[in-house]
């Protein structure tokens, strides 16, 4: 592991496991160098990717700090929401709106590339962390390739993770854009007012076709979407 990735890892450590709370401030460059026996450029590194993924915010002048308890996550990696949230030291919820089966409007066909009315599957699940609603997911699945997806309980496993296991992912796409929620969107997430949220919508593929096509919205005061990119000359 790189020098970097090591510091990176054990910083997360002390975030996921409460130990530096929220707004707690981070170990500096200097002092991560010497306790590393590593660069200040090493350390400056660490610490700047942790800021670009949103688990710290650094202030010039007084220091790095945790950043406050939001929904963090990233746009280049499709992991578990669950995960995301134990990560975190947090506890995951889920509440199951919908699960059925349903008829395939023109949209959801082309996503899934299936004909129009035929039967796909649908659910609706609320993620909470710590009680807190941070994610709304409405996701409509291909039967073909998970067949047994509407006898899920997906309040003990999330979607993800029944899929990854019943249809390995090989390839995804995203869009992500600003949205205002509906009224149903508003009860959902629990706000008590319209507040600008953010919206992806991911398509996922395994070696068999299309799997999935999926909404998924934050609410903009509870979520940060980071990300870092090394490039290689």
């Amino acid at each position: 592991m790189a020098k970097f990735s090591v510091i990176k890892q054990h910083l997360y450590q002390k975030i996921a496991s409460g130990e530096w709370p929220e707004n707690h401030l981070v170990s500096s460059e200097n002092a991560l160098a010497q306790q590393f026996n590593v660069s200040r450029m090493t350390a400056r590194r660490a610490l700047q990717e942790l800021a670009d993924e949103g688990l710290v915010l650094r202030n010039k002048g007084s220091g790095t700090y945790v950043a406050p308890l939001k929904s963090q996550t990233s746009f280049m990696a499709i992991r578990n929401i669950a995960d995301e949230i134990a990560n975190r030291g947090h506890q995951h919820q889920a509440i199951v709106h919908t699960l059925k089966a349903q008829p395939a409007s023109p949209q959801v066909a082309e996503f899934l590339q299936v004909p129009v009315a035929s039967k796909v599957f649908f659910s609706v699940i609320t993620h909470l962390e710590d009680g807190v609603p941070v994610q709304v997911e409405e996701r409509y699945v291909n039967p073909s390739m998970a067949t047994h997806y509407l006898k899920q309980d997906f309040t003990k496993l999330t979607p993800h993770e029944y899929l990854s296991a019943e249809s390995p992912l090989t390839e995804a796409s995203h869009q992500i854009e600003a949205v205002s929620p509906s009224a149903q969107l508003c009860e959902w997430l629990r706000l008590s007012k319209p507040e600008p949220c953010l919206r992806i919508i991911r398509r996922t593929w395994s070696h068999a076709g299309i799997v999935t096509y999926a909404v998924l919205t934050h609410p903009g005061s509870r979520f940060v979407l980071g990300g870092h990119l090394t490039f290689k000359s």
